[in-house]
């Protein structure tokens, strides 16, 4: 019935935050399997959250499906934007992935650091935050500027006011170079312009690793995870198209995600995450607490970076 329900629709339109490339791969997979077609409009996780209101607000309502962070997912429970869904295959999933009432984890962004092999040697790596204060890491390091849950993180896990003198320690000695958009700090760190970046998502390292790239991953304590989900619109226009393809996120792209080096959370997709000690972003403390946090961020990294 929902088969015959979303070929009669035809389509659905998805906001996603995943690179063009990789949803592409996933979009054709769908199509290929059901013969329905997959549109998709490509952003920021703040944009698609910014999009899903405004659009809502305004009466009109254009998207099936929002696959992005778990604050933007969260942000769009909170705004009633989205309609809570059930499936037998959350029994499927690592615990952090399932958040009853709304939207539903699909896949992590682990949040690593990672180095330029050419121009960094693996005995230099830094084994802890606290090594980022030796000189010799001036001008070398990299951080995304989008990345305060990750700095929020990061920082509370080693007792707030511990954190904040460390990480102004680390910045106002060394610098950091702050750009926008954790595929471009990989590359970055790929063509050798960034030695080293403390925030970068390991499934892209990953990949890039594999194409050849001179880039390796490193962990330090603790290893931030953020987790990304699909939500359904609750004025879907496209509701068994859209239905079948959360299903299909669950489902069959989870072995794609996995042969792409990204982390599903499907415990039957291959991904063994036992052996990582992963600290997950709280989606519903950044979202109250957003504004502290991205000050702070902005005070301590990015103004005092080059």
């Amino acid at each position: 019935m929902l088969l015959a329900g979303a070929k009669k629709e035809g389509s659905l339109t998805l906001y996603t935050s995943i690179t063009t490339e990789d949803m592409t791969i996933l979009a054709a997979a769908f199509e290929k399997k059901y013969d329905v077609k997959v549109r998709f409009w490509r952003a920021s996780n703040e944009d698609i959250l910014q999009r899903a209101v405004l659009e809502n607000r305004g009466g009109r309502y254009d998207a099936d499906l929002y696959e992005t962070d778990a604050a933007g997912l969260e942000g769009l429970r909170r705004e009633a934007l989205l309609q809570p869904v059930n499936s037998p295959v959350f029994a499927d999933l690592i615990s952090q992935a399932v958040k009853p009432g709304a939207w539903i984890g699909t896949r992590l962004n682990i949040i690593t650091g990672a180095y330029n092999t050419n121009s960094l040697r693996a005995s230099a790596i830094p084994k802890s935050y606290a090594d980022l204060v030796d000189p010799k890491w001036k001008g070398k390091l990299g951080i995304e500027a989008g990345d305060s849950d990750w700095f929020a993180t990061v920082v509370s896990s080693m007792g707030e006011d511990k954190g904040l003198k460390l990480f102004r320690e680390i910045i106002s000695k060394n610098g950091a170079s702050v750009r926008k958009g954790h595929t471009l700090v990989a590359n970055l760190l790929a063509s050798g312009e960034v030695p080293m970046a403390l925030t970068t998502y390991l499934y892209k390292v990953n990949q890039l690793k594999s194409a050849g790239a001179p880039i390796e991953a490193f962990q330090l304590d603790p290893t931030v995870a953020r987790v990304n989900g699909i939500g359904l619109s609750n004025h879907s226009p496209h509701p068994n198209a859209a239905l079948l393809f959360f299903d299909f996120m669950l489902t069959d792209a989870q072995q794609i995600l996995a042969g792409r080096d990204f982390f599903p959370t499907s415990l039957k997709a291959g991904k063994d995450l036992a052996g990582m000690k992963l600290t997950f972003v709280d989606p519903a403390t950044m979202l109250d607490d957003a504004e502290k946090w991205e000050k702070l961020f902005n005070e301590i990294v990015i103004r005092q970076s080059r």
